[in-house]
């Protein structure tokens, strides 16, 4: 059973920066293909950018030219670097690898 717990929201002004984590235990990690999504309230949840087993990657047009998701297979971690963030990035994010989720870690954007 794969389980996967994030780390590393918080609360940063506009034009800030975040790194998220996903360490993901119980499967093979390198086989592994991961999904980051967000849900802000009263949205439905939205894909934000997924990684596969072989590092190739891809991004919501939102967030295309801010955020970086990457791979450390030896620390079996996921994670995502979001840069120049904007208010509209508030929300919880969830690491994805089909059918499981993590329980979320909460970004908040504002000064």
């Amino acid at each position: 059973q794969v389980q996967l717990v994030e780390s590393g929201g918080g609360l940063v002004q506009p034009g800030g920066s975040l790194r998220l984590s996903c360490v993901i235990t119980g499967g093979t990690f390198r086989l592994l293909g991961v999904d980051w999504y967000r849900q802000a309230p009263g949205k439905v949840r939205e894909f934000v950018a997924m990684i596969s087993s072989g590092n190739r990657t891809g991004y919501a047009d939102s967030v295309k030219g801010r955020f970086t998701i990457s791979r450390d297979n030896a620390k079996k971690t996921v994670y995502l670097q979001m840069n120049k963030l904007k208010p509209e990035d508030t929300a919880v994010y969830y690491c994805y690898n089909g059918p499981n989720w993590g329980p979320g870690t909460q970004v908040t954007v504002s000064s």
